[in-house]
């Protein structure tokens, strides 16, 4: 994997988790949870699963990733969760 494709999946990561916090700032430690669920526990995190949440077509376009979506998976985890 060339360094080009580590640095997108970087930012798709931190671009999908400030996402989040700001749209959750009331519910921040569900949305760490969250977060922690998606990557897996520090030690062993993959940023690449942000990769899920991302809209193909539109990355040619820009690195942007698909709000939709990552409010959906959130909610599901948070119906779960309660």
């Amino acid at each position: 994997m060339g360094l080009g494709t580590k640095n997108r999946q970087k930012q798709t990561a931190e671009l999908c988790k400030q996402h989040l916090r700001e749209k959750y700032p009331d519910k921040l430690e569900l949305v760490e949870e969250f977060i922690v669920e998606v990557e897996g526990p520090p030690k062993n995190s993959d940023v690449s699963r942000w990769g899920q949440f991302t809209d193909i077509k539109d990355i040619k376009k820009e690195m942007f990733p698909a709000p939709r979506d990552s409010i959906r998976k959130l909610a599901q985890f948070m119906n779960q969760r309660h």
